[in-house]
């Protein structure tokens, strides 16, 4: 995540639990800017003092959003990845798993997308999670790209499927996800 060490977390207590499953629907849902702590302490049944003791600061909740949202969809990409198959049709599998993240999780596009345009200072304690999260994605392309002879087209595969997620959350045009997936498939065709 961009240092060894990473973000500082926290142990979730039933009530921080609260907290976070509140906070992660409004921040997702609104914008992290526009939630305060008033609306997530109602929202999670709790008060502003519990929410302060359990996090410290409305910056540690979006961290523990972020990085809670980053382990979600690495755990939700491995159970997609059957190591079995080949490296194309996992690298077709990360664009499946994409589309079914959003069905199930988000019309909104990407949080990581998201969050970074509301959050761009590389001081922010939630930054690294957002560049780091970008980066593991790349690194995985780059991996199964290379493992499929098709090394070069690494960056341009993460392009497509970030793209297609931004153009996802701006509903300009249908399935996105698919087209990007099918320009994938077609990349790949290309090389022998």
């Amino acid at each position: 995540m961009g240092t060894t060490e990473g973000p500082r977390r926290i142990t979730m207590t039933p009530a921080a639990r609260r907290v976070l499953e509140a906070a992660g629907r409004l921040f997702y849902e609104r914008g992290i800017h526009a939630v305060g702590v008033d609306l997530i302490a109602a929202e999670a049944g709790v008060t502003k003092k519990t929410l302060y003791d359990r996090f410290g600061a409305k910056e540690q909740l979006v961290v523990e959003y972020l990085a809670d949202r980053d382990e979600r969809w690495r755990a939700f990409l491995a159970e997609r990845l059957d190591p079995a198959r080949p490296a194309r049709e996992r690298i077709l599998a990360v664009f499946d798993a994409s589309h079914a993240w959003s069905v199930r999780h988000g019309s909104k596009g990407c949080s990581m997308v998201n969050a970074h345009a509301e959050i761009d200072d590389p001081s922010h304690p939630a930054h690294p999670i957002i560049v780091g999260q970008k980066r593991w994605m790349l690194g995985l392309f780059t991996e199964l790209a290379q493992e499929a002879g098709a090394g070069r087209l690494a960056g341009t595969l993460m392009l497509l499927h970030e793209g297609a997620l931004v153009a996802h959350g701006l509903k300009i045009f249908a399935d996105p996800i698919g087209h990007a997936r099918e320009q994938a498939r077609a990349l790949l065709a290309q090389v022998s």
